[in-house]
């Protein structure tokens, strides 16, 4: 069954939530990247938005700018692990409850997971147009004059995803634990590889 989100997010929401579940996100979706995260952890400045209850994507939006009429014309993720050092602090202080990007994040990420009932998920690479069919509207934009791809744009959005949970509430990585399968599988096939690439050079 299809499982859909609705902002404003609860712990209880995603405590049931496992590595590997796939979601979608409905309500305030905003964008938000390096500098973002540099000024509210590094600068300490208050973030703009309140991301209580929200969803944060890693991504900078192709918009095409009108006056009064934004409009985003592609949205796709940015690799989350860039925001690894400061993510854990930039949780804890804004509230927000789902981190979306590509790609892993760290152990740092994972442990403010599990302390602050929060989750990581994985939108598909290569689907930044069908991700700005999901946006409703752009509701506002805030610190504009970052650039582009780098200010933080509000958008209302519909069903977006799929999403893929990378990180849960308990702090499980699925990037970790994948890791560890195959290194575990590496190990028990290695030997007979090695095996087999002897009889072939004779």
């Amino acid at each position: 069954m299809k499982r859909v989100l609705t902002a404003p997010i609860r712990d209880e929401d995603l405590t049931d939530l496992r590595i590997g579940d796939y979601i979608y996100y409905t309500g305030v979706l905003v964008t938000g990247r390096d500098e973002v995260h540099h000024r509210v952890v590094q600068l300490g400045m208050d973030c703009p938005v309140d991301l209580k209850g929200l969803a944060l994507f890693h991504a900078g939006p192709i918009v095409q700018e009108k006056p009064g009429e934004d409009t985003i014309v592609a949205v796709g993720p940015t690799s989350s692990i860039r925001m690894e050092q400061e993510e854990a602090e930039f949780m804890r202080k804004t509230g927000v409850k789902i981190l979306i990007g590509k790609g892993a994040m760290g152990e740092k990420t994972a442990a403010a997971c599990r302390e602050l009932k929060a989750i990581h998920c994985n939108f598909p690479g290569g689907c930044a147009v069908q991700a700005a069919c999901s946006v409703k509207k752009i509701i506002d934009v805030k610190w504009r004059e970052l650039g582009m791809p780098e200010c933080m744009w509000v958008m209302d959005v519909q069903e977006f995803g799929p999403l893929t949970v990378t990180i849960d509430t308990e702090g499980n990585n699925l990037f970790t634990e994948n890791q560890k399968y195959y290194d575990e599988q590496k190990e028990k096939l290695l030997p007979g590889m090695q095996e087999k690439l002897r009889g072939y050079m004779g």
